[in-house]
């Protein structure tokens, strides 16, 4: 039995979310996000866009990235769909803010640990989503 495909065939076959390893895990990678926002000049301008209080977004995004993931749909079961971008259009989200997003979450999938070549995939995939929100030039 070649080991190298059936590795491959079995990280092919489970889910981002569980990759991660589960609920803790994305938990972590959501505070370490926010916090990072809080803490890092460098995000000064996507936190802005947050108002006063960080609270009410990390469970928002934690819900939403359990789900996203694969795991459990959290955000669907208390505010139905995501509608990502409608809720987002209150906010104005240009190429500065998008790509402080994206750094911040690299970052904090960094520290966090999340698995290089999950990282690289998720990297990809929060670009498209990230791109896909802009509402400002």
């Amino acid at each position: 039995m070649n080991t190298e495909n059936t590795s491959s065939e079995a990280s092919a076959a489970t889910t981002p979310f569980e990759r991660m390893r589960g609920e803790r895990p994305v938990r972590a990678l959501v505070d370490r996000f926010y916090d990072l926002m809080d803490l890092e000049p460098a995000y000064r301008e996507l936190r802005a866009v947050h108002g006063s209080t960080l609270d009410d977004a990390r469970d928002k995004l934690y819900w939403f990235l359990c789900g996203w993931l694969g795991g459990p749909n959290h955000y669907i079961e208390r505010f139905g769909h995501p509608r990502l971008r409608m809720r987002h259009m209150p906010f104005a989200i240009g190429i500065l803010e998008r790509n402080q997003w994206l750094a911040c979450m690299d970052q904090a999938m960094g520290e966090t640990g999340v698995p290089a070549e999950l990282r690289e995939r998720l990297k990809t995939s929060f670009f498209q989503t990230a791109d896909w929100m802009r509402n400002t030039p």
